[in-house]
């Protein structure tokens, strides 16, 4: 299995002072954490899209530029690209150029995006929430597929046989779709043939019907499904034992619900976090061998190739970040490609 990490690169207010850590700070925090992932031998990094004052991360394919040129291995993504919003020759131009000084590296994840604020930001209407996405998909597959590009946009330009260029490093720049728990997302990203990134904001089986649907929907369109990637990501902070995960973890995570999701919430209880982090929760939080055995459990029910674990979540500490993506790289992806090797 692939093992990687992502971040949104949100600016929660630290739990003990109230302040919180500037963009630039942030920003160089995260291209440090890319430099430790890279050498401790995970293969991903994502990062994701948003546009308020409380993320730092609003045009993440140039920090994936500058982390280019400080590591070696990791193929590079957003997490997701809100490719409504966005203008997808614009977009394909950026990643193409991106993979050119990455030596190959680069990768898309397109979502819709739960936060909406790039809407109105970007001149564009929720009422389109769909369409936008749907039309934009397909203009980025034939920008991909075609270094001239003709095409009769309806929500988008029409583009009358113009040069799309540069031209990327790979032969096919890979275009993953991500989702959430709309059936409808899967059936699109099965019936295109394109990989599909599931975030597993809660417990693997309440997707299982929809990675089958997923697959079934490409097979009907002529796609070998089972050829197709499937990686899923989610919260995840690992320490040395279960207790000392939670009591170092909880605080943090309570923050990240109260101050950065698309609603916040008033207060985040303890036993919801406990509940979330037991056996078939979708909380990856506890000890090396914990989250391995709720990683096998997800590769059982969903056949993933790839795991992508969201680190640093609510302010926490960059040395608890650090260490926590050491265990990842160390023990727990050897553990479960031992177990995941023999099974297969």
């Amino acid at each position: 299995m692939d093992f990687g990490i992502f971040t949104f690169g949100e600016l929660s207010r630290n739990i003990d002072t109230g302040g919180a850590l500037s963009p630039r700070q942030r920003l160089q925090e995260i291209i440090e954490l890319a430099k430790l992932a890279d050498q401790a031998g995970l293969s991903f990094l994502g990062l994701g899209e948003h546009h308020r004052r409380d993320f730092a991360l609003s045009a993440p394919e140039i920090v994936l530029a500058a982390i280019a040129r400080e590591t070696t291995n990791l193929r590079l993504s957003t997490a997701v690209t809100v490719l409504s919003t966005q203008d997808p020759v614009r977009l394909f131009e950026q990643f193409a150029t991106l993979d050119l000084i990455s030596d190959g590296r680069a990768e898309i994840i397109a979502g819709r995006g739960a936060f909406i604020e790039s809407y109105p930001l970007f001149g564009h209407s929720t009422e389109d929430y769909d369409g936008l996405f749907d039309e934009k998909l397909r203009m980025l597959l034939e920008l991909r597929d075609n270094a001239v590009l003709d095409w009769r946009g309806t929500l988008t330009q029409s583009i009358p046989g113009m040069d799309i260029a540069p031209r990327p490093a790979q032969e096919k720049l890979p275009v993953w779709v991500g989702v959430g728990g709309t059936p409808a997302s899967f059936v699109r990203a099965g019936r295109l043939g394109l990989p599909l990134f599931i975030a597993l904001l809660s417990g693997p089986q309440r997707f299982r019907r929809l990675a089958e649907l997923y697959r079934q929907s490409a097979a009907d369109a002529g796609h070998d499904a089972g050829a197709l990637p499937v990686g899923v990501g989610g919260h995840f902070y690992a320490a040395p034992t279960s207790q000392q995960a939670r009591d170092t973890f909880y605080p943090h995570y309570r923050a990240y619900f109260e101050q950065n999701m698309p609603r916040p919430v008033d207060h985040f209880p303890r036993a919801t976090f406990d509940d979330w982090s037991e056996p078939g929760g979708g909380l990856l939080v506890g000890s090396p061998q914990q989250v391995t055995e709720k990683l096998l459990e997800i590769h059982e029910t969903l056949g993933n190739s790839r795991y992508m674990a969201q680190i640093g979540l609510g302010g926490l500490p960059f040395a608890e970040t650090a260490r926590s993506i050491e265990l990842l790289a160390t023990e727990i992806m050897p553990a479960v490609n031992r177990e995941t090797g023999a099974s297969d």
